[in-house]
């Protein structure tokens, strides 16, 4: 009983070896590649569980669509000028046993194939102008870069799916010396609008003098007029006033001299008998005949 046991128990665990070894699963987001002794003879593409002999072994390359985003490289352009440009490309594997054979790891043919992605940005791009790369042209020039590699990609058994061009910046020396340039011509043009500012303000300010000055003299002018019409009209009265009552006109004119005269407490020194105090001699005279 012991022994059937024991043989039961081993016919189990190398049923499980055999099935350990000799089943695999592919997911549904990758596909297979069943090497025997190194060397290739199936592709899984279908998800699901597979059957392989003990001494074969399985690659699995992945079946969605990837990046590949070789380094920035600088380009001249036919305008002279040097720019950097940072393109990427999405691709997908179609063919596992294609990839193998031609780029045998995935590292390997980042490498590869991104030189070859430069290569053919360098030389679309290297025919254009930097206005060509600021224009509507550009979709052209990444569509001729698409077609190169998209002719390209079966030798690596792929699709090439977009190539796009994510960045054109201009090395550091060019864009200090645009900075540079755009900074004079900006430092010039406030220059020439404060110019035109000052010139402006002087014709303004010179305006409004003369308009200040007219308006002063016609103001003074009016002021004057007036001011002669009004003496004369106060000449005019005083004179009928004067005609009609001497005396009390002179009175009335003695008595504004004295509001002047001793205004602020000013002292003036006289004789009684001065004519300046005649009225004061006289209301003396009539209170005392009175």
């Amino acid at each position: 009983m012991k022994k059937s046991l024991a043989v039961f128990g081993l016919i189990v665990v190398l049923g499980g070896f055999a099935a350990f070894t000799m089943l695999f699963t592919v997911h549904q987001t990758r596909q297979a590649l069943v090497l025997q002794f190194g060397n290739p003879i199936d592709v899984e593409r279908d998800p699901g569980l597979k059957f392989k002999l003990p001494w074969q072994n399985v690659e699995f390359y992945d079946r969605r669509i990837l990046d590949l985003d070789p380094p920035g490289q600088e380009v001249l352009l036919t305008d002279q000028k040097r720019i950097i440009v940072d393109s990427f490309a999405r691709y997908r594997i179609v063919d596992p046993l294609e990839f193998r054979k031609r780029a045998s790891t995935d590292a390997n043919f980042r490498q590869v194939f991104g030189n070859q992605l430069n290569s053919a940005v360098r030389s679309e791009v290297a025919k254009s102008s930097l206005a060509d790369m600021l224009s509507e042209k550009r979709s052209e020039i990444m569509n001729r870069i698409t077609n190169q590699l998209k002719a390209q990609a079966p030798n690596f058994g792929i699709e090439v799916i977009d190539v796009r061009i994510g960045r054109t910046d201009l090395p550091e020396a060019t864009s200090q010396a645009v900075y540079s340039r755009m900074k004079s011509e900006r430092v010039a043009q406030a220059a020439q609008l404060r110019a035109e500012g000052a010139e402006l303000k002087v014709k303004t300010q010179a305006m409004a003098d003369r308009e200040r000055t007219v308006i002063i003299a016609e103001a003074k002018k009016t002021s004057q007029i007036l001011r002669g019409e009004g003496e004369g009209k106060k000449t005019r009265i005083l004179n009928k006033a004067y005609g009609r009552d001497p005396e009390f006109f002179d009175l009335y004119r003695t008595l504004e001299s004295y509001g002047v005269a001793f205004k602020d407490g000013t002292t003036m020194i006289l004789k009684p008998d001065s004519e300046y105090f005649r009225f004061f001699g006289k209301a003396r005279d009539n209170t005392l005949g009175r």
